[in-house]
């Protein structure tokens, strides 16, 4: 009988703005390195394995990086730079498929269940596709292979930094039970805590939970972690996949009412949203905030741009304008987030960025 499984591979390369940075500059290399602004507002848009072991990470603020590593070094951003290895990495990915599903500049599905150079399997296939892009661009990445995309990107954590790791049909089940809910890519840190305070910790204790349980405490995405505590998914690798939104928000363990917090609030987020747009090269037109109140009601306030918010401060700004149009609460904030939606994947040119700025 024909063998439909899928063979899908995600690659993910290691650190890879810092790991740019330490290629391009010897001085750089073994150090704690982050990519990103060190001033009193800057975030970390990147962070070498160096500084990770002192607990610095993405979309962190720049003073708390810094506390947490003082000898860190802050480099400022190349993302033309760090557009163009992507691409080369890109153009090895279409040499063994066309089936490529970019989720940022530095990671990608690919469906190589039948690949166009002929390896014997999806390892092989994986390990000279990580060859190559040692070679031709001297970064490494890490490797992930499964028959889903879900297992596929928690394989390609198992053995980071340049490494790879393979869940088969036969262990992809056994393999989820054993891990804890906050490792599974879509639970995030706020509902892997709602989990934990339900008694779920583990994929396991995520299986033997009754679908209408999942769906009556998680709506539309109970029927998703149903299927992946059982090691399911059968989304397609789809090369035309386009994202429509991103955003971030927080709920505050105190519910805020004074207008600079809640400024400050909204700020935090927008800079998570904009480590995001530097990530994937993505940058959106339409920025809304968002706000719920303690009472539960949610409002949204939204503008749409002339061009993409390709700024840091343009970002900040126009969330501010928004959340200002909310001031002075009328009550205790409980939620802020930030969004940004039709994206467009090109910059503006400079004189573009510089003249939407002089509006605020």
């Amino acid at each position: 009988m024909p063998d439909h499984t899928r063979r899908i591979i995600h690659i993910d390369m290691d650190a890879f703005f810092a790991s740019v940075e330490q290629r391009d500059d010897p001085e750089l290399r073994g150090r704690p390195v982050a990519v990103g602004y060190a001033g009193a507002r800057g975030v970390v848009a990147a962070a070498s394995y160096e500084a990770r072991r002192f607990g610095v990470r993405s979309a962190m603020p720049s003073s708390t990086a810094l506390r947490n590593c003082p000898e860190l070094l802050f480099v400022k951003p190349r993302f033309d730079v760090y557009r163009a290895v992507s691409q080369q990495i890109r153009t090895i990915f279409s040499d063994y498929t066309p089936l490529i599903e970019p989720l940022s500049l530095d990671e990608a599905y690919l469906d190589v269940t039948a690949n166009l150079r002929g390896l014997p399997s999806a390892t092989a296939t994986a390990t000279e596709i990580r060859g190559r892009i040692l070679t031709e661009t001297g970064l490494t990445a890490s490797g992930g292979i499964s028959y889903n995309k879900f297992l596929a990107k928690l394989a390609s954590d198992q053995n980071k930094p340049n490494g790879q790791f393979v869940i088969t049909p036969a262990q992809g089940a056994r393999y989820v039970e054993g891990l804890s809910v906050g490792r599974f890519h879509g639970i995030g840190p706020k509902t892997a805590a709602k989990m934990n305070a339900m008694g779920i910790a583990t994929g396991a204790d995520l299986k033997a939970q009754p679908l209408d349980v999942l769906q009556a405490h998680f709506g539309k995405a109970g029927a998703w972690y149903y299927a992946i505590a059982r090691g399911e998914d059968d989304r397609p690798v789809n090369p035309n996949r386009k994202r429509k939104s991103s955003g971030s928000e927080t709920t505050f363990d105190t519910d805020l009412t004074d207008p600079a917090a809640i400024e400050a609030g909204v700020l935090s987020q927008a800079d998570e949203v904009w480590a995001w747009c530097e990530k994937t090269g993505m940058y959106g037109r339409t920025v809304t905030v968002k706000a719920k109140y303690a009472d539960f009601q949610i409002i949204t306030r939204s503008r749409t741009l002339i061009s993409p918010a390709s700024d840091q401060a343009i970002l900040r700004a126009v969330s501010l304008d928004l959340i200002r149009l909310v001031l002075p609460p009328a009550k205790g904030i409980r939620l802020l987030g930030v969004t940004v939606s039709g994206f467009d994947l090109a910059r503006p040119a400079k004189g573009d960025a510089e003249q939407l700025a002089l509006k605020f």
